[in-house]
């Protein structure tokens, strides 16, 4: 057999190739058991010696399914991530779609690329993507325009990204935070900022504008990553300062990490410094002291994401999809500054 492009090659050519039924190339392709192990060695060796790439469709094949979702995302142990990743398992399983899960190892070029690649077959249902960072966002302005597909994003979605996007008001949940603290009597509130798609997030936009409403004095930001350990550091810089009394965080990790430097540097929480987090992990309630933080709806914002993309693939006008704001959740690590 004249060897094709893997780019038109199809499930049937290889399964002729292979003398088997094409569904039982896709069972091969799915790891199916009910493939016996020299059939299966049998199939493995043709798609290798045809340079067959597997599409979406051939696993939607094996999964028997016609609506499929794929769901591209850059981490998924971080709870934003985890939560929104949740949530549209939950409404798929009710709405009769399967979900995958192609996960793009970074911002790379050659990662974007594969991920690209892998969700780009137009005939296999919709693609999400967790496009709260840098390399969720390459994903989404490289996939084809014959891919439909939504995002989730930061607040006010990507620029020049013409998608649809669904995100949570994190702007306003970061002004009103900030209002807290100097409501409580702080002179300011420092911040310690994690990464974003757009270089300055919707948080620290909130944070910058309640201080400047306010007229009072804007720190510089410190930056962490998604590690903890590089919020500890940012974390050690403040405590070194006296003048440091109020940090919104970035996220509840970072708050953690903060936390923990001021403990190491003798200063109490919210004795001396007062501590709001953002997303409302489920332990943050059970902290000593209780973490202040903002509740992030990410679950239902998963939610809204399948609507979205089910409407998008059967044609529909978008729905008008009503999502909880973010509420700021008052608890023991902010106090009125002594």
């Amino acid at each position: 057999m004249t060897r094709r492009s893997s780019a038109t090659l199809s499930i049937r050519d290889v399964a002729a190739a292979a003398g088997v039924s094409y569904q039982t190339v896709s069972r091969v392709l799915n790891d199916s058991p009910r493939v016996n192990a020299d059939t299966r060695r049998h199939v493995l060796e043709v798609i290798e010696r045809l340079g067959y790439r597997p599409n979406r469709a051939a696993r939607a094949l094996g999964l028997g399914v016609s609506n499929t979702v794929t769901v591209v995302v850059a981490n998924t142990t971080l709870y934003g991530y985890a939560a929104t990743l949740q949530g549209i398992e939950e409404a798929a399983r009710s709405a009769g779609f399967a979900v995958g899960v192609r996960v793009v190892e970074s911002d790379e070029p050659a990662d974007v690329q594969h991920a690209v690649e892998h969700v780009s077959d137009p005939d296999a249902g919709g693609v999400v993507v967790i496009a709260f960072d840098t390399a969720g966002a390459e994903v989404l302005r490289a996939l084809p325009a014959k891919v439909p597909a939504v995002a989730a994003t930061e607040a006010g979605g990507l620029p020049g990204v013409s998608r649809s996007t669904v995100f949570l008001d994190e702007r306003q949940a970061a002004v009103d935070a900030t209002a807290h603290l100097l409501e409580l009597g702080h002179r300011t509130v420092h911040h310690v900022a994690i990464p974003s798609e757009s270089g300055t997030s919707a948080r620290q936009s909130g944070w910058r504008a309640a201080l400047e409403a306010a007229n009072v004095p804007v720190p510089e930001v410190l930056t962490a990553g998604w590690d903890v350990r590089s919020a500890y550091l940012a974390g050690a810089r403040l405590a070194a300062d006296p003048d440091v009394t109020a940090v919104l965080c970035g996220n509840d990790d970072t708050a953690l990490a903060v936390r923990r430097a001021l403990y190491e540097a003798g200063r109490d929480v919210p004795g001396d410094v007062s501590i709001i987090g953002f997303d409302d992990v489920p332990g943050a309630a059970y902290w000593t002291p209780a973490l202040t933080t903002v509740r992030m709806d990410f679950v239902g914002l998963g939610r809204a994401c399948l609507a979205a993309i089910a409407a998008e693939l059967a044609g529909e006008p978008r729905q008008v999809i009503s999502l909880a704001p973010p509420s700021l959740v008052v608890r023991e690590s902010t106090a009125p500054p002594r």
